[in-house]
This record gives C-alpha cells, structure tokens and sequence, in this order.
C-alpha cells in the first residue's frame, strides 16, 4: 500500500526557516547574556574607629629664680695720707655738775635678814661589805668569826622544829649602820617559816658593830649572813 503524504505537513520544506528561527534565538539570548549585568553587592566592612589619642597637656617645668648673692659690703680704703686739724677748735664748757642734788639721791633700805636654810641629811646609799674600803667589824673582831660565834651562843632551836627534824641555811641580808646599829634585816632564802623567824629575831638583837667607812667617813654597809640550824 503506497502511503500518501500531504505537501503542507512535510516539515523539509520548513526546516530553514526553523533553523533561521533557532538562530534568531540563540542570537538574542547570547545578545542578552552579554547586555546581562550582576549588581554588585555592597560589602560591609568593619572598620574599627581609630582611637582617638588625647594629647597629654605639657605642662611647662619651671625654675624658681635663685636670689641673687647678698652684696659685699665695700671695704674701706684707708689713706696713708694724715690731715692737719688746727687747733682753733671751741670746747663746750658745759660740764656735768657732780654737786649734791637732793633729786639724785638714792634710797637705801636695810636688808631684811634672810633664814638660814637648814640642809637636810641625804640618806647614804648602803655599800656592799666586799667593796668598802674600811669594813665593819664586831666587837672588834672579824664578824664571819666573831658574830657567827655571837649567833651559836644565843639562837634557840624552835622546838617544833626539832620535834618534825627541820634543820637548814637560813640566809640573810643586813645592814650595819653609820652609828654601828644593825637594821633592814631581810630574808634572802629560807628553810621554814620557824627557823626564818628565829634568824631574824636573834640577828635583830645584835650589839652595836663598829661602823665600816669608805674615805675616812663611816657610811652604812650591806652584810649578808647565813644563820645554820642543824641537829646534834
């Protein structure tokens, strides 16, 4: 069977207008790509503000002034040169009269007689037995012998004492005054209330000492004096 084709719908006889149609097309689309423009897009940018540096005020350094030096006096030129004064020089005699004036006179008053101040006595401060010059002495003897003899003979043993075996050194200090009398007996160290006691009483009750003296004066002396209670 022959196929029968109509001669409006073959296409080869449109095929160059078509191919001059695409052409138009790609013309106009190339012709508008290159008219074609990107906007440009506005970067922002950070831009830090610079700092604005504050000028420091200088302020200017200034200089007191020194005052200036003190002036020198001038010295005085001396002449060798001697200048001649004439005699004919007029003297006031207008002298001071030194006669009696009964104005001039001068009152005087007797005296009232001022009391006579009576010096009180400076108490001597105590000097230590060992550095006096002239030392005291007991009933004219050596006191570590003499006065330790003395104490022996008249201290009495506190019976209470003997009953509970107390027995020890009493110490003592005292001080033998200018007129030899023994005074400010104190304890230094102690063993029992009965036996300070008992060394306190019988060295109170001391004759009188001959006094120790420091430059030909008697002064008062400091003694210190261990009183023994030991049993037999």
């Amino acid at each position: 069977m022959e196929i029968k084709k109509s001669a409006k719908a073959n296409l080869e006889n449109r095929r160059l207008l078509f191919t001059e149609i695409g052409f138009v097309i790609s013309l106009l689309i190339v012709l508008a790509a290159f008219e074609y423009t990107s906007r440009e897009k506005k970067e922002s940018i950070m831009q830090a503000e610079a700092a604005v540096v504050e000028e420091e005020e200088m302020i200017p350094i200034t200089q007191e002034t020194p005052p200036p030096p003190p002036e020198i006096p001038d010295i005085p030129l001396f002449s060798d040169e001697i200048s001649i004064v004439d005699d004919n020089i007029k003297v006031d005699d207008n002298i001071l009269n030194l006669e009696d004036d009964a104005n001039m006179g001068v009152d005087v008053r007797d005296y009232v007689e001022v009391a006579e101040v009576v010096e009180e006595e400076v108490e001597d401060t105590p000097i230590p037995f060992a550095i006096v010059e002239e030392k005291p002495k007991f009933q004219g003897q050596d006191p570590a012998t003499a006065f330790s003899k003395w104490v022996g003979e008249n201290l009495v043993y506190p019976e209470t004492a003997k009953e509970n075996g107390v027995q020890g050194r009493v110490t003592l200090q005292f001080t033998v005054e200018k007129d030899g009398t023994v005074k400010k007996v104190k304890i230094l160290r102690g063993v029992d209330p009965l036996l300070d006691q008992e060394a306190v009483r019988i060295v109170s009750k001391s004759p009188k000492w001959t006094p120790g003296k420091q430059r030909d004066r008697a002064v008062p002396v400091t003694y210190t004096f261990p009183v023994i209670f030991q049993l037999r």
